[in-house]
């Protein structure tokens, strides 16, 4: 059994270029596109099956996740890979999340300073990942305490993919988890 991506949140958050360069990465080709609505694609698998992909280019639409869903549950099939997998490389922001993770880098030029930047080892749509954080101030002193003694942290911002790197934006609510 795989699970199937249904928050709507999640969904209404994917960028249809994402999925557009997603599509024809993987062997996909754009039949038709109406600027600014939506854009067909197609793959041929096998000579007896083709499949197909309807495309919303402006995440405005009322149905834009109902269609994403639609999307992530053919490229399900299509690849034979759950949709998480498919979705971590689809993501590009998520706003408001929560990460818990290790911190495993400390910006060694600032070591005696009270702010700099970390890189968290946390999970994102099921998958272990670094995401970097800048932090100021106390945020920053917590970090290195956390790292120094090899300490969870758990962190709130605004998770943003940056050419293939994962970058939290605005850092809040950062507390310490003692085991």
């Amino acid at each position: 059994m795989r699970a199937s991506v249904s928050d709507s949140d999640v969904l209404k958050s994917i960028e249809p270029s994402q999925v557009a360069t997603y599509l024809h990465s993987s062997g996909w080709h754009q039949v038709t596109c109406v600027p600014n609505r939506v854009s067909s694609w197609t793959r041929n698998t096998f000579s007896e099956t083709r499949l197909k992909i309807y495309l919303p280019l402006d995440p405005e639409f009322e149905d834009y996740s109902r269609r994403m869903s639609e999307i992530m549950e053919t490229l399900e099939k299509a690849e034979n890979r759950s949709q998480l997998d498919i979705l971590s490389e689809l993501i590009t922001t998520a706003p408001n999340i929560t990460i818990q993770g290790l911190v495993t880098e400390v910006d060694a030029h600032n070591t005696d300073s009270k702010n700099g930047e970390v890189t968290l080892l946390g999970v994102v749509v099921d998958k272990l990942r670094k995401i970097q954080i800048a932090l100021d101030t106390n945020d920053y002193l917590l970090a290195v305490k956390a790292y120094q003694e090899r300490l969870p942290l758990v962190v709130q911002g605004d998770l943003i993919k940056e050419d293939n790197n994962f970058v939290l934006k605005n850092p809040r609510n950062l507390t310490l988890q003692n085991l």
